[in-house]
């Protein structure tokens, strides 16, 4: 019988990126080469105990020694996450789905073993699995050949003899980078209750409440029955919001909601997570505040052989402490390079596809994997590696189809031509993912419906050629914010002779201003070489933070433009400057992971650089009007010109330079901070929930 052929192993390079090489294994660890692996520890929340196993002793690195509960290189052309789930079924015979896998952290050991035989520079995604309860010891089924035993141990107890560097078990310093994961389990299950408790009712109350009730009496009764299938329909696609979050956020979400009366604790976690619709906070750069030990609860009774007695796997359905960048239209363990070297391998249709607005990215393995059983339609466009796309219509078949039924109701209600033709083609959409007619629709709407503060539409660099941008302005929403954001800003950190100068006239205007230059563009560009393009195609990960900054500073531009051309009044001239500047403070206390926030501190930098605003011995800001004009116009052409040019470089450059958090930026927000400024409003909407009553 013919011996099966040997593992092979993706070769990174020293920084841990794929180089397209892959290699036998035991070439690479005879010449050193950099690969990944997975660590997949198992923590039993009643007991405190990590699951070791001991290592067969055949195993050409450390036999015999007591390891983590499972591990195992990612074979050539494998995914991280589905190689954990194997390595848990293969060594110990337990079958888990994606959500029981939390990522901690990126391991990278480096070392020698064997007299300087076997060299292992291995990174190593290391994931924590949680369960309620040890999993009886009776229900694993050990793979010989890799495993000879298996046992639970107190987290302290197993730290403390890799801290001695105990003889039984395989070495991890604790004190270097392997002792967060014991950090982090120790951490978690402090009985830290109050503190949690205060740090999120602090969070809270940085939102403002505001009771939103739009005046409906000049709708006719068919739109007002229109509104009501509209706000159903929103409310379907909202629960897509939640999914395209992250893989498991909804069974958090429902989970934070049925325990939200259980205790004054559990009503602010549900609190403060309805505000951010995840479990990372979106005004603290999205640092977790829940983590797994949070979450939902799961059972599987299948998960290993069957035990008399025993019910099966508990275990809490995981959430990363990192938010995932990208979010969950993409695998979870693919960075940006392996999705660039999957693109440029796709026809130029498929590269379109793979980088358009209504898709998500999936991998081959998720659909394989013997944890999941799942489909997701037979006509997902393929290609031959592991990664494939799958259009909104059908990975969201049956949400998409709801609001498109309630859409077409919806249509059926409405007095409004223009309105019933934008209903009849979004629903067309969502079925059959060409939003091209329904975004023509759009822009030839004669109504406009709320939304939040302001936003063009649409996004397709097509319709945006052809036709441009429409624009939504929601005025009793920028009220609000002005009222009880803005002025208390500008009272905190404003010099008294420029207070007057803040007003919601130039507020406002420029918001609209800024709304307009997202239209104005640049959109579509031509590169130096002659290669037609798109600025956010070029400028990529850059681009929603330079466009944001580009709306702003040109929007201002504008503004003074149009003053000196007598199409605005010339009292807006000092105030729209000393508005904005009160304006940055507020925006960039939404962080600088966030774009708005980016781009707010990039103007804010290049402008106080420029001397156009000051910063005062008594720790308040005023603007220098013979300055500002030349420093706006100066920021607004070097923007212009990167976006013009696509020239990426030039982008990271300025951001990375100039959106930063620089001293007086401290200086304001510590003020604002002293002082409980709300850093944003938290809308109640009575009118749609009376409108949703009468559908």
């Amino acid at each position: 019988m013919a011996a099966a052929p040997e593992e092979r192993l993706d070769v990174l390079n020293a920084a841990g990126e794929k180089t397209g090489v892959s290699k036998p294994r035991s070439e690479v660890h005879r010449d050193g080469d950099y690969h990944r692996a997975v660590h997949v520890w198992i923590y039993s929340e009643s007991t405190g105990e990590l699951l070791l196993q001991r290592r067969a002793d055949c195993k050409d690195s450390w036999p015999g020694k007591w390891d983590i509960s499972s591990a195992g290189h990612i074979s050539a052309g494998d995914s991280s996450l589905f190689s954990a789930q194997r390595e848990l079924e293969e060594e110990l015979g337990i079958k888990l789905p994606v959500n029981a896998f939390e990522i901690l952290f990126v391991f990278l050991e480096e070392c020698v073993t064997n007299n300087g035989t076997f060299i292992n520079n291995e990174y190593s995604d290391v994931y924590l699995v949680t369960t309620l309860t040890p999993i009886p010891l009776e229900a694993f089924t050990l793979q010989e050949s890799e495993v000879s035993a298996v046992r639970y141990m107190r987290c302290d107890e197993y730290k403390s003899c890799l801290a001695k560097e105990s003889g039984e078990y395989v070495p991890y310093d604790v004190n270097g980078q392997y002792g967060q994961l014991f950090n982090i389990i120790e951490e978690r299950y402090k009985d830290n209750t109050v503190s949690r408790s205060l740090t999120l009712q602090k969070q809270i109350n940085r939102y403002a409440p505001i009771h939103l009730e739009p005046d409906l009496t000049t709708l006719s009764e068919g739109d007002r029955e229109a509104l009501g299938y509209i706000l159903k329909a929103a409310i379907v696609i909202d629960d897509i919001f939640y999914e395209q979050v992250w893989n498991s956020n909804r069974t958090l979400r429902d989970w934070l909601k049925g325990h939200s009366e259980s205790s004054a604790f559990d009503k602010l976690k549900w609190a403060y997570y309805s505000i951010n619709k995840s479990p990372w906070s979106c005004l603290d750069e999205n640092k977790a505040f829940l983590s797994t030990a949070d979450s939902a609860v799961k059972l599987l009774t299948d998960a290993t052989k069957p035990v008399s007695g025993w019910k099966g796997v508990e275990y809490r359905a995981a959430f990363p402490l990192d938010k995932p960048p990208g979010a969950n239209f993409y695998p979870p363990d693919m960075d940006k390079m392996e999705f660039e070297l999957w693109k440029s391998r796709l026809t130029d249709k498929e590269q379109k596809d793979a980088a358009g607005f209504f898709t998500i990215i999936k991998r081959h393995d998720s659909l394989s994997s013997p944890s999941l059983k799942q489909s997701d339609g037979s006509d997902q466009t393929k290609t031959s590696d592991d990664l494939f796309i799958v259009p909104y219509s059908k990975e969201y078949r049956s949400s998409l189809e709801k609001a498109a039924e309630l859409l077409e109701k919806a249509s059926v209600c409405s007095n409004s031509p223009s309105l019933k033709n934008l209903l009849r083609t979004k629903a067309n959409a969502f079925l059959s993912n060409d939003y091209y007619e329904s975004d023509i629709a759009w822009m030839e709407l004669d109504v406009k419906g709320p939304q939040t503060i302001a936003f063009n539409l649409p996004n397709d660099e097509r319709i945006v050629n052809e036709r441009g941008t429409s624009m939504v302005m929601l005025k009793n929403i920028s009220e609000a914010k002005f009222k009880h954001i803005l002025k208390p800003i500008a009272d905190t950190c404003i010099r008294e002779e420029q207070k007057e100068y803040v007003n919601f006239e130039p507020y406002y205007t420029h918001i609209v201003c800024h709304e307009c230059c997202h239209g104005i563009g640049p959109h579509s560009i031509t590169l130096p070489s002659g290669k037609k393009s798109t600025v956010r195609l070029e400028l990529q990960e850059f681009h929603s933070a330079l466009e944001e900054a580009k709306a702003d500073i040109v929007g201002l531009w504008a503004l003074n433009f149009l003053i000196k051309k007598g199409l605005l009044p010339k009292s807006l001239s000092q105030s729209m400057y000393v508005s904005f500047l009160a304006g940055c403070f507020r925006s960039i206390r939404f962080g600088l992971e966030e774009a708005h926030g980016k781009g707010q501190a990039l103007q804010f930098n290049w402008l106080y650089d420029k001397g156009a605003f000051i910063l005062h011995s008594d720790g308040k800001f005023s603007v220098d009007f013979t300055k500002v004009e030349d420093a706006v116009e100066s920021l607004s052409r070097e923007i212009l010109t990167i976006q013009a040019k696509g020239n990426k470089p030039a982008a990271q450059t300025l951001l990375q330079s100039r959106a930063t958090l620089t001293q007086p930026l401290r200086v304001a927000l510590e003020k604002i901070e002293h002082m409980q400024v709300p850093v944003d409003i938290a809308p109640k909407f009575g009118t749609a929930k009376k409108l949703l009553g009468n559908v």
